[in-house]
């Protein structure tokens, strides 16, 4: 190229875009900038308590799940124990306020409740016990009120007699809600279970 005075000119090198030697290309260098933190470490590290009363409390984590926790279930065992015990005390209140209805009543409610707790897997055992459960209640608070009475057997005989009589419906009653409410909980499984082991499939 030649300018005015026809003097040839050459022109400068034009730069190129290109990076310089030991350099890293434009789109790669920071040019001093911070690079960007994430939100949730940004989050964190914005809010340093955080981590403090985590390590302070370290089961305030598992606090949230405990909205989630169940009791524990009753064993079978445990639920013919609770029937035990309820139709005992309440063949003694009958016995001491003369309310006869108050062993039946008794003993309807241990049903109810060890229907509902018990674990599924002692279901069978459970629906089997109740009645056996009250016997065994009525015989001994039965045995327990003919001490010092003379002809202990006589007596016994008829507490027992006169006893099954007035709760013969409550026992029936009883016995029924606690086959109902097994039902619904599993009790054909456990069943089946048993029909298993029986034929040798487990």
């Amino acid at each position: 190229m030649s300018n005015k005075l026809g003097r040839r000119t050459t022109m400068p090198p034009r730069k190129s875009d290109g990076p310089e030697p030991g350099q890293a290309p434009y789109f790669v260098r920071s040019n001093g900038r911070r690079r960007e933190v994430p939100s949730a470490d940004r989050t964190a590290r914005s809010h340093p308590d955080t981590d403090k009363k985590a390590r302070r409390h370290p089961n305030a984590a598992g606090a949230a799940g405990a909205a989630g926790w169940t009791p524990p279930r009753l064993t079978g065992r445990g639920g013919v124990l609770l029937i035990v015990v309820f139709s005992f005390a309440g063949t003694m209140l009958a016995h001491l306020t003369a309310t006869p209805a108050a062993p039946g009543l008794a003993f309807t409610l241990a049903c109810l409740l060890t229907a509902a707790v018990v674990r599924p897997s002692d279901l069978l055992s459970l629906s089997v016990s109740p009645p056996i459960a009250y016997f065994v209640a009525v015989v001994a608070a039965e045995s327990l009120l003919a001490l010092g009475n003379e002809g202990f057997a006589r007596v016994l005989i008829l507490g027992l007699a006169s006893r099954l009589a007035e709760v013969a419906p409550w026992l029936f009653l009883g016995t029924a809600l606690v086959l109902v409410i097994s039902v619904f909980r599993g009790l054909p499984g456990n069943l089946r279970n048993l029909g298993d082991e029986l034929n040798g499939r487990k």
